[in-house]
C-alpha cells in the first residue's frame, strides 16, 4: 500500500496559497452586497468565503504562470476602447428609427483549446455592447454570439474576427508559452 501524499502540510499550504485571489475576492464582494466596510463584514466576509471554498468545492483551475503585464496593460485599454465604442454604436442604432439593426448568431471557432481561455474570451466578448455568449461548444472550441449591427456577411466576418482578436490578446497576456507560440506560429483563423 502507498502512503498518501495529497495532505502534506506542504501542499495544504500550497492549495491555500491558491485559493487565497479568489477568498479575497468574495470577502470583497461580500462587503460590497453589504455595502459595509466595517470588522464585523470583513469577520462575516471571511467565515462566508472559507464557507463557500469548503461546501462548493470547484476543480483546480491550471493557470499558465505566465503573465505579460505589458499585454495584458494593451488587453485593459483595448477593452476600455470597446466598450466605449460599443456603447456609442449600439446607442447610435437604438436611436436610428430609419433603420433596425440586423441581428445574427455566428459561431466563431477558437484557436486555442484551454478552458480558462475559452471563458475569458467568452466573458470578453460578452462586455462588449453588441454581442452575446449564448452558447459555448467546450468539446469543438466554439462560442456562439448573438450579435447586433448585421447587414452582410462582411460585419459576420468582421465580428468574427474581432472574437479572434480578443483570444489573441488574452493569449499574449497570459497564455502558457506554448499557447502564446501557437498564436503566433499561424494559428490564429
Amino acid at each position: 500500500m502507498t502512503p498518501d501524499f495529497r495532505h502534506t502540510p506542504r501542499t495544504v499550504a500550497t492549495q491555500a496559497w491558491r485559493q487565497l485571489p479568489f477568498v479575497i475576492w468574495l470577502i470583497a464582494l461580500w462587503m460590497l452586497l453589504w455595502a459595509q466596510f466595517t470588522w464585523l463584514s470583513l469577520l462575516t466576509g471571511i467565515v462566508v468565503a472559507l464557507f463557500v471554498t469548503r461546501i462548493f468545492r470547484l476543480p483546480p483551475v491550471e493557470l499558465s504562470g505566465r503573465v505579460n503585464l505589458w499585454r495584458g496593460l494593451l488587453f485593459v485599454l483595448s477593452f476600455l476602447g470597446s466598450v466605449v465604442h460599443g456603447s456609442m454604436l449600439v446607442a447610435w442604432q437604438v436611436l436610428d428609427w430609419r433603420r433596425q439593426p440586423g441581428t445574427a448568431i455566428i459561431a466563431v471557432p477558437l484557436v486555442t483549446d484551454d478552458d480558462l481561455i475559452m471563458t475569458h474570451v467568452a466573458v470578453t466578448a460578452s462586455l462588449i455592447p453588441g454581442s452575446l455568449i449564448v452558447d459555448a461548444d467546450r468539446d469543438r472550441r466554439v462560442l456562439f454570439l448573438h450579435v447586433i449591427g448585421v447587414r452582410d456577411q462582411r460585419d459576420v466576418e468582421r465580428q468574427r474576427r474581432s472574437v479572434l482578436q480578443w483570444e489573441r490578446r488574452i493569449v499574449m497576456a497570459v497564455g502558457s508559452r506554448a499557447q502564446v507560440a501557437a498564436m503566433q506560429g499561424g494559428g490564429a483563423r
